[in-house]
């Protein structure tokens, strides 16, 4: 058999359970997944060398094996092969396939899922444009990227506030609720607890609090999550496809403890004495609301509850300009708490702040502009209710349905995932602020990142630490795989990433830079010996390069990313480097 015939077809032993020759594969979101993978031998062209025959010779043995085949399809001109399935494949099979063949086979350079690139999913909601929270690169959520993975499909999500107006943009997206209200003074409907979740406003004329308007508060937070999209009107929702659990707690003068408990262990599927069965328990909870004090037994109790029912709960950390510790829920443990960051990717000037603060999100600021806020759904009305509307708000509770609504992206995409999975990504992930922001948590949330993260096959994403700058400072990387987001902040910048190859293992790097950036990756030993390389022309190449451990004992090796020209700092010199053995 001839050299290029041995590729022809190529078996391979799958480990892969469920394959089903002839279903259309799909990586959500209606969406096909990629059906190629990119082979690349580590010395050069197929059939070039004879240990590329050997090795050619070796999958065509597993050929005869296996069920499933790969097809040459052509050869790239960097070297590498593309090749088919001979059955469709979900994406998530395909990434095991790719791994098991490099894992296989010690002649392959790498291997390289043949993925599609799509244009970035834009809502053609009327004001999506004023949603600068979504999009904007310094002070967004990265949500269109994110879009083309997800929007949320499958999911419910709990919004634990003053309940809900039938807004048009936003009452198809919900499914059921509760008013768990039990004060008839606060609950301004005449009564306490009902099934009715919808808002009557929570005005007050001054006489058992603060005279204030309506706020349509959880109308506007319930919009961020999952406002209905691609409607060609109004605004978008972080996950549009999810559905809300209205779960009503706040009324005039706000909410009781012992309500807000009951609602969180309803909303998770739990028992509540006197209220039925919830037939829709949430995988998330949103709590945009708070006080100050100590977490007590009851707070917890029911975060607990919720919890072990597998829901991730998200909750706001106040607007006080204050050390969050010292405001509930938001220092309960087990609760993913969330400042907010201004349109300059600051933190908001009113954001809590402090270490129980996991990360932030865009909350916006009104004053002196009002459209650097968040946009949503509200009520055009300042007491009973009005026509529907559209406000920008401001605050910490803008900035946790940001969170809340990429956690249901996270479940959509991986419903395995548990609670302390979902935070985990969800801070590994987030963008590094563009400024020092001490107090705001991990970074900004980073919806594209965290879906990359929770996606499966390790250990995720996570933020570059500076300063990395040398050998003797270079970041540790403590689990394989692992996406790293970097920035290459000036044309003297350099980073360093030190990472122990096993004996015998083989250290794997892939440079994703951004269109802007030139770079070039090397890998270096202890005494800073480059032992591989890749340096290709131009700005936004890829670069890769691997190398072998020899010795019979772990070795640390150190992955360095190197400034050739274009853009530097955010967002310009950003980067993705892939590191894996």
């Amino acid at each position: 058999m001839t050299k290029k015939g041995s590729l022809r077809w190529l078996g391979v032993a799958l480990l892969i359970a469920g394959i089903s020759t002839g279903t259309v594969a799909q990586i959500g979101n209606g969406q096909l997944a990629p059906q190629g993978l990119i082979i690349k031998y580590k010395n050069g062209t197929a059939g070039s060398t004879s240990g590329e025959r050997v090795a050619i010779s070796r999958t065509h043995e597993a050929a005869e094996r296996s069920g499933v085949g790969l097809r040459r399809e052509r050869t790239l001109a960097t070297g590498g092969h593309v090749l088919r399935p001979s059955t469709r494949l979900t994406d998530s099979q395909l990434n095991l396939l790719a791994q098991q063949l490099k894992a296989a086979d010690p002649d392959i350079d790498y291997v390289e899922i043949d993925a599609i690139q799509r244009r970035a999913l834009t809502p053609n909601d009327s004001r999506y444009n004023e949603q600068w929270h979504y999009y904007e690169a310094v002070g967004g959520a990265n949500l269109p990227s994110a879009w083309n993975l997800s929007t949320g499909t499958g999911i419910t999500v709990a919004v634990l506030d003053t309940g809900f107006r039938p807004h048009a943009d936003l009452v198809a997206n919900v499914i059921a609720g509760y008013d768990f209200i039990s004060d008839v003074s606060m609950s301004m409907d005449g009564n306490g607890r009902d099934p009715s979740p919808h808002d009557p406003g929570d005005w007050s004329d001054g006489m058992m609090c603060d005279a204030e308007p309506s706020s349509w508060h959880g109308t506007h937070v319930a919009g961020t999550v999952a406002a209905v999209t691609k409607n060609a009107n109004g605004v978008a929702g972080v996950a549009f496809g999810s559905k809300l659990l209205i779960v009503r707690v706040l009324g005039r003068c706000g909410g009781a403890l012992s309500d807000i408990a009951d609602g969180i262990i309803w909303a998770a599927g739990g028992t509540v004495p006197g209220v039925g069965t919830n037939p829709i328990p949430a995988k998330v909870l949103n709590l945009s609301l708070g006080g100050a004090g100590a977490c007590g037994p009851t707070y917890q109790a029911a975060i607990d509850l919720a919890r072990s029912k597998g829901a991730v709960v998200v909750v706001a950390a106040g607007n006080s300009n204050a050390d969050a510790s010292q405001f509930r829920p938001a220092n309960c443990q087990g609760v993913i708490t969330v400042g907010a960051t201004n349109r300059d990717g600051a933190r908001a000037y009113y954001s809590n702040f402090g270490s129980v603060v996991d990360l932030s999100a865009p909350g916006g600021e009104t004053f002196p502009i009002e459209s650097n806020g968040v946009l949503s759904t509200s009520n055009a009305s300042t007491t009973t209710p009005g026509p529907d509307s559209y406000a920008f708000y401001q605050g910490t509770s803008m900035a946790a349905p940001h969170v809340a609504g990429v956690a249901a992206l996270m479940f959509s995409r991986t419903p395995s995932l548990t609670p302390d999975q979902i935070e985990a990504r969800l801070k590994n992930s987030a963008r590094p602020f563009p400024q020092p922001c001490h107090g705001c948590g991990t970074g900004i949330v980073n919806a594209l990142n965290a879906l990359n993260a929770s996606d499966g096959g390790g250990g995720g994403a996570i933020n570059e630490l500076e300063t990395n700058n040398s050998r003797t400072s270079a970041q540790k990387i403590n689990t394989l795989p692992v996406t790293v987001m970097g920035t290459v902040s000036s044309a003297s910048d350099t980073d360093f990433y030190a990472v122990s190859v096993p004996g015998f293992a083989t250290v794997s790097a892939l440079l994703l830079p951004n269109p802007l950036l030139d770079a070039g990756l090397e890998i270096q030993d202890a005494s800073g010996k480059v032992v591989a390389s890749s340096k290709r022309p131009g700005k936004g190449a890829a670069e890769s390069a691997a190398y072998k451990n020899a010795k019979t004992f772990a070795v640390t090796y150190y992955v360095r990313v190197v400034y050739s020209s274009g853009g530097v700092g955010s967002p310009n010199g950003a980067y993705e480097l892939k590191l894996s053995h």
